[in-house]
């Protein structure tokens, strides 16, 4: 008989990515709630993205659509649950079609067990002249390691660490 996880043992297991950035807390912060420095580094290699609606408030929402050469166009959307600048950014993610409307990640080649929603929160703590980003995403990480989701986030911090 298997036994259930606890949520802590859940959340242990989704993704987790510390990554240190060469500029302080509000300039990293402000490049996560600026559309225009959002669609120059928000994207893997490779891959650009489009901004339908980018309103970064709580509350607000956005619509995006990164491009890939390889594997075609992937909507997404999402709400701004809480903007603390420069502190903490928390905001959902749910694939959708090119109209924002919800869609089965099955049906742009996800898993069957990826979430059709999760949560990315993001925690911004000064280290000196550096800042050390944590991330969370309500997806376990070998689902997102799997699908490449997990090192996506990490060439789009490499290429915001660059511009910054």
């Amino acid at each position: 008989m298997e036994k259930a996880q606890s949520p802590a043992e859940t959340v242990s297991q989704e993704v987790w990515i510390t990554h240190l950035f060469n500029a302080d807390p509000e300039t990293v912060f402000r490049a996560w709630t600026d559309p225009k420095q959002l669609a120059a580094w928000y994207a893997p290699d490779g891959c650009t993205i489009v901004f339908k609606k980018a309103d970064i408030r709580k509350g607000g929402q956005y619509h995006s659509c990164i491009h890939n050469p390889s594997h075609g166009d992937c909507w997404c959307k999402g709400t701004y649950l809480e903007v603390d600048a420069p502190r903490k950014l928390v905001f959902t993610a749910e694939v959708t079609d090119a109209n924002g409307n919800d869609i089965d990640p099955v049906t742009v080649g996800m898993p069957a067990d990826w979430p059709a929603k999760t949560v990315v929160t993001l925690q911004f703590k000064p280290l000196g002249t550096q800042t050390e980003m944590t991330l969370h995403q309500t997806v376990a990480a070998s689902l997102a390691k799997a699908t490449g989701a997990f090192p996506s986030w990490i060439e789009m911090f490499n290429r915001l660490n660059q511009q910054l």
